[in-house]
């Protein structure tokens, strides 16, 4: 009896073994959130709060670089809708010019119409309806352009996904029998008006911070266009995040946020003459990542800095400190192994960031992994985790 009981209470205890010696369970405990490299938007928001100024953030995160003003900085081409099957446009308060790809006029949409986009066999086919008229279908081609009144603001809709736009034009293409759809619009203040990377109630000095950092991240995406989807820069976190008019339309904040935009009207962080390599992150483990740590390759601006705002859980509550617990048949499948009986990391960075990790079988068999993979495949919001069970 004293044997089933001591068994039972063992079963009971977080992270014990089972008989096999195969824990049902990983105890990952962390800070930061994000690859770490480049500004620290929490180190950011500290340094503003002891009144710092932008240009002192961006020397600080990006050491050896120097701002510089060009207020002519050209279009960018960003991707709204990636290889959509269709999108709808709208425009509640205003008319909609459809237009060939070459911009010839091609129809007026009315007022409360909608207009969608379809693929049909590698050519695009509008139709415009409305609510008391039949539908117009309008002959395929292979791309189309779509402008509205500089007063309107038009909505994009693409299979739920909705992005309000106040700026530019839109451009539709055919790329491999699917929809891209890009708006081109003003680098300097009407793209970063869209970008949803920091809270519009952060103190100024770390909103500029963060729209200079945004505008040199768009301009070292400016000398190619992407064929996969016809632009330059896509919407998604993975360049940028851009949500359009609802950044700077945000109750109360958004129109702070674009008043942080326009005092940094023209500036880009440069080092030797040229657009940096910009890269930002929510927050580290107490020191910001060297980019050859995480990629690969080395940039002299890009290496580590002290952040310990990052582990102020006053500034910092969410990510300070974060545990994930991760089960068994989780860890396994990550790692492709029948079970994992023992986990650890094996190489760490001069941060202390994790760089690889092994897990080891009950049979003996061990698979390494690199942080950047381990990370997404159990969704651990940084690199800087010690690992229990």
């Amino acid at each position: 009896m004293k044997k089933i009981l001591l068994a039972l209470l063992l079963l009971l205890i977080p992270g014990t073994a089972n008989a096999a010696g195969v824990p049902e369970r990983f105890f990952i405990n962390g800070s930061g959130f994000g690859h770490g490299v480049g500004l620290s938007q929490m180190g950011a928001k500290g340094l503003a709060l002891e009144g710092k100024s932008s240009s002192d953030i961006i020397n600080y995160f990006f050491p050896g670089t120097t701002i510089n003003s060009n207020p002519d900085l050209g279009n960018i081409r960003v991707n709204i809708a990636h290889s959509a099957s269709y999108v709808t446009i709208t425009n509640p308060k205003g008319s909609i010019s459809l237009n060939k790809s070459d911009g010839s006029p091609v129809a007026l949409v009315p007022i409360g119409s909608t207009l969608k986009f379809a693929v049909v066999t590698k050519v695009i086919s509008p139709t415009i309806s409305t609510a008391k008229q039949k539908s117009l279908v309008i002959p395929a081609a292979p791309g189309w352009n779509v402008t509205w009144d500089a007063d309107s603001i038009v909505t994009v809709n693409n299979g739920g996904a909705t992005t309000k736009l106040a700026y530019g034009q839109i451009n539709l293409k055919d790329v491999s029998n699917k929809i891209e759809l890009t708006t081109t619009l003003r680098l300097n203040d009407q793209y970063i008006y869209g970008i949803s990377e920091m809270s519009s109630s952060w103190p100024d000095a770390a909103m500029q911070s963060q729209a200079i950092a945004s505008r040199t991240y768009g301009l070292s995406r400016m000398g190619s266009v992407r064929k996969e989807c016809d632009c330059n820069i896509y919407n998604t976190k993975y360049d940028q995040n851009y949500v359009g008019y609802s950044k700077e339309s945000e109750a109360t904040y958004g129109a702070l946020w674009k008043a942080a935009v326009d005092a940094t009207s023209g500036e880009v962080i440069t080092y030797q003459n040229k657009p940096i390599n910009v890269y930002f992150s929510s927050s580290s483990g107490g020191v910001t990542q060297r980019a050859a740590d995480v990629w690969g390759t080395d940039f002299p601006y890009l290496t580590n800095v002290p952040d310990p705002w990052s582990l102020d859980v006053v500034l910092n509550p969410q990510y300070a400190h974060w545990l994930r617990v991760v089960g068994q048949n989780d860890m396994a499948k990550a790692f492709g192994l029948s079970d994992v009986a023992t986990l650890k990391v094996d190489a760490r960075s001069a941060s202390n960031s994790a760089l690889t990790i092994t897990a080891t079988s009950s049979s003996g068999k061990s698979v390494q992994l690199q942080v950047g993979v381990f990370k997404t495949k159990l969704l651990i919001p940084s690199s800087w985790f010690d690992i229990t069970n």
